[in-house]
């Protein structure tokens, strides 16, 4: 008897595990909106859907950013874990396209059973104090996940979430059922419902039939679908790669028609036959005017001869940056006419090829930190490796032609990490030649004073062309000078554009953004910004001030003189040179004794002066970055009448006259 009733409880026991597990015939439960409620715990649905088939798959997402963070191949990739080139492939675009907000794109994805779901992990760091389950899962992640699966995978509470915390992303996605795949259904695309959309419309979309999109995601045929909700769309093929051009109607667009009857529909798809047939010949017209107007220019306009900006890599030579630089007083307007040679566009290498150029990244091709040496048929380049996202950088200099602007040749993603590849600089930073941080500049003079003189001019060159002469303005946010890189003759290159911003708005200061991430180096940034993460064009100005004072001094930003002396800043420093009694003997005790007084004082004293109007600490009282470069550029002409033997006949007359009293 106690065998009987044992075998009778086993029996139960096995039917209750049967049917607790889902079965391969299921399909996926539709949300239905109940992961805008975080409080609701009950509902499977908000946690995934039911890993009921193959242990993984290759799967597709859809994401339309409402963030501009998230408008390149790269930057959505580092988001949702992705391939940086299978997204560009699978929107045909380019690994660093912009792509607008809130348009639609496809996401290619591997999806993967964890425990009772399935989903496609992702990890994201929090970027500002405020920032819940709620509005990652629906802001950020475009209800890719919910915040309900969110809160089961981590183990923060709701309420202990912080600026810098790492969290675990389970992202919505499924794999074909049996049944699915036995119809010829190979992926499950999950799809954002936008406003006025219905499953009829969406099934047109992708060429699928309306009842597979029901059964997928357990509907019925007078189901109502809500937007801004995920949706399991089986398809047979890939998702085309001209989605992007897909976009999802307005949000105040009436909802589509019901579906027609068989005679209307017969009707509708000759009309639509016809529309395909006439936009095709109106596409081929617009192609051969085009073709004929192009054609004709090249033959009455010559092509322009290759600028030194062309070229890949190399500097210019010695005679190619004269004919550009040729210091007058008229050198400034040459650079206020906006970009002034085509940007070529960016060369995408294989990390092969970035290995044999470095030597395999070897040591003694390293130049600083992450930066390397690289040579591509003779020619050399500089390659940066960087972690994380850097599309905003790409996108800056990507758009910039400016010889005073490093110049980005190419890039690569490999792993996670970003190579970009640059014009290389082969004497150093500004901050390795001025405080002997580079071994080649220890036993000898760096910089001349009408070197300087070319290189504050140079980097103002770069920041009124930043301010002013691109759409819409840029302001870098991170100038000292470890970002200002000399090349062979000794010209800057303002570099490291990873902070830039962009900024628009009306008045003198250009416009202004407020941040709470206040990031830089100690000494370059300006009070306003510190305290209240002001950013405006302001903050270059006061940066360049610094810059200027160090190559007054010889000094760095913060520590003092070179004997050690005293810990201050140099744009609290200035203020003391340049007030009270004194002054240019006090001046002459704060320039660089590696000048050797071998420079002009009153032209030291008109750059000081202008430096101290730069470092003010109220924001309206430092000038325009075009008011700078136009004073540089007078000290620039005044320099090139300068005779050094002048300044030596002067300083002995002085000595003279000082023994003989």
């Amino acid at each position: 008897m106690a065998t009987v009733v044992w075998s009778a409880a086993a029996v139960t026991l096995f039917l209750l595990l049967c049917s607790s597990i889902p079965k391969s015939e299921s399909q996926q439960e539709y949300v239905n909106n109940k992961q805008l409620n975080c409080s609701e715990q009950e509902t499977k649905a908000t946690y995934g859907n039911l890993c009921n088939s193959v242990p993984s798959c290759t799967s597709y997402l859809t994401f339309k950013s409402s963030l501009p963070d998230y408008t390149t191949p790269i930057s959505i990739s580092y988001l949702l874990n992705s391939n940086t080139t299978a997204i560009a492939a699978a929107n045909n675009i380019t690994d660093v396209q912009s792509i607008p907000i809130d348009t639609l794109i496809t996401v290619p994805i591997n999806c993967s059973c964890s425990g009772l779901y399935y989903q496609h992990n992702a990890s994201y760091t929090i970027k500002t104090l405020g920032e819940t389950y709620f509005s990652i899962a629906n802001n950020t992640y475009q209800s890719l996940t919910t915040c309900q699966a969110l809160m089961d995978q981590n183990n923060y509470s709701a309420v202990n979430l912080v600026a810098n915390l790492n969290l675990h992303v389970p992202l919505r996605c499924a794999c074909p059922t049996q049944k699915q795949s036995e119809a010829g259904f190979k992926y499950l695309l999950t799809y954002l419902v936008s406003q006025g959309e219905t499953v009829s419309s969406i099934a047109e979309i992708f060429g699928v039939d309306e009842q597979s999109i029901i059964e997928a995601n357990e509907l019925s045929n007078n189901s109502f679908i809500f937007y801004f909700t995920p949706i399991s769309v089986p398809l047979k093929t890939e998702p085309p790669t001209n989605f992007m051009g897909a976009a999802a109607p307005p949000e105040d667009s009436p909802s589509p028609p019901p579906p027609a009857a068989d005679g209307d529909s017969d009707s509708s798809k000759k009309w639509v036959i016809v529309g395909i047939v006439v936009g095709v010949v109106v596409v081929l017209l617009l192609c051969a005017t085009l073709f004929f107007f192009c054609f004709y220019r090249q033959r009455r306009v010559q092509p322009p001869s290759p600028t030194p900006a062309a070229k890949a890599f190399s500097g210019p030579t010695h005679k190619e940056s004269e004919e550009m630089t040729i210091p007058s007083t008229q050198s400034w307007s040459l650079s206020s006419e906006g970009i002034r040679y085509a940007i070529e566009s960016l060369s995408v290498y294989k990390f092969e090829e970035l290995q044999k150029a470095t030597g395999f990244f070897s040591e003694e091709n390293k130049i600083k930190g992450s930066v390397y040496r690289a040579s591509f048929k003779g020619d050399y380049a500089a390659v940066k490796i960087l972690k994380g996202d850097v599309s905003g950088e790409i996108n800056i200099l990507k758009k910039i032609n400016h010889f005073n602007v490093i110049r980005l040749s190419g890039f690569c993603v490999h792993k996670g990490d970003t190579y970009l590849v640059y014009e290389f600089a082969e004497n150093d930073s500004l901050e390795d030649c001025l405080h002997s941080g580079s071994k080649k500049y220890e036993t000898s003079v760096c910089l001349s004073w009408v070197q300087r003189v070319h290189i504050a001019h140079d980097v103002a060159d770069a920041l009124n062309y930043l301010h002013n002469y691109t759409s819409p303005p840029h302001v870098h946010k991170n100038l000292k000078s470890g970002n200002v890189l000399l090349d062979g003759n000794f010209r800057a290159k303002v570099s490291n554009f990873g902070l830039a911003r962009t900024v628009e708005g009306e008045g003198d200061d250009g416009g202004f953004q407020l941040t709470r991430h206040v990031v830089g180096t100690q000494g370059y940034m300006s009070p306003e910004y510190i305290e209240n993460g002001l950013i405006t064009p302001k903050m270059d100005v006061f940066a360049f001030g610094v810059v200027l004072l160090e190559l007054l001094s010889g000094r760095e930003a913060v520590g003092g003189d070179k004997n050690g002396s005293g810990d201050q800043m140099l744009s609290v420093t200035v203020n003391q040179v340049l007030e009270g009694e004194n002054v240019k003997e006090k001046l002459r005790g704060f320039m660089d004794p590696n000048l050797r007084d071998e420079y002009p004082l009153e032209l030291a004293y008109s750059m000081a002066e202008l430096a101290k109007r730069c470092v003010a600490r109220d924001l309206n009282s430092r000038p325009q970055i075009s008011e700078v470069f136009m004073i540089l550029s007078k000290i620039q002409s005044s320099t090139l009448d300068w005779d050094p033997s002048d300044e030596l006949e002067r300083s002995r007359s002085v000595s003279q006259i000082s023994d003989s009293r």
